[in-house]
């Protein structure tokens, strides 16, 4: 089969856990490599990390130019108008990569899928949508773009979330990051939501953050 080229971190051990991670809209998988040490993990945590690189296609909003992108981004209203096919099929090519950790001897409920951005709508898609029970989920500076149309699959009823998001993030309104904790809590997950005064970015208040929810969620 073929999968999503990727940037792949192991452990200095065999790898017990895997925490995908999927970039935004621009970047690639070389761009949440250097927080790999920065969230200061146990040294024996046995957790493989995995960025996919996601294919270059046009974008509408940037008037067409081709870009590393998990789905076309229509135009920059409120409701985040997004091409959800592309959407859905970017999900399912993440969730080969879950079956990949599976068939290397990784439990599914120590694989987690983490996503900034546009990866992180698909990181809902994908991780909500899995047949197996997964560790759990991590949003950041993202949205619930598949909300109507999303089919979750019962086995990660009342999965695990963590969104992050910033407060002047002039991309992704904070309010999306709100609203899309609200309605996952209202569907049953357990939704750990945290404010940074950034912009659309990652900062060291929320790795720290991050990393304190993985050891718990993964750890423990």
């Amino acid at each position: 089969m073929s999968y999503l080229p990727c940037v792949e971190i192991e452990p200095p051990g065999s790898a017990s856990a895997t925490i995908i991670w999927l970039h935004g809209l621009g970047a690639n998988g070389h761009d949440f490599e250097p927080i790999v040490p920065e969230l200061r993990l146990p040294a024996d945590a046995g957790i493989r990390f995995v960025f996919p690189h996601a294919p270059a296609i046009p974008v509408t909003i940037n008037g067409g130019f081709v870009m590393p992108a998990w789905y076309d981004i229509l135009d920059l209203s409120i409701d985040r108008k997004v091409d959800v096919t592309q959407l859905a099929a970017s999900a399912k090519k993440t969730q080969a990569l879950i079956d990949r950790e599976l068939e290397r001897g990784v439990s599914s409920e120590r694989i987690l899928v983490a996503g900034f951005s546009q990866g992180g709508a698909v990181a809902y898609e994908a991780a909500l949508s899995y047949p197996q029970r997964l560790a759990g989920i991590i949003g950041l500076s993202t949205y619930f773009a598949t909300e109507d149309t999303l089919q979750a699959h019962d086995a990660n009823q009342g999965l695990v979330i963590f969104i992050g998001h910033g407060t002047h993030d002039p991309i992704v309104p904070e309010r999306l990051g709100r609203y899309a904790s609200e309605t996952l809590s209202g569907k049953g997950h357990s939704t750990t939501y945290k404010t940074y005064p950034m912009e659309h970015s990652v900062c060291p208040a929320e790795i720290v953050d991050i990393s304190q929810w993985l050891q718990t969620t993964l750890l423990q």
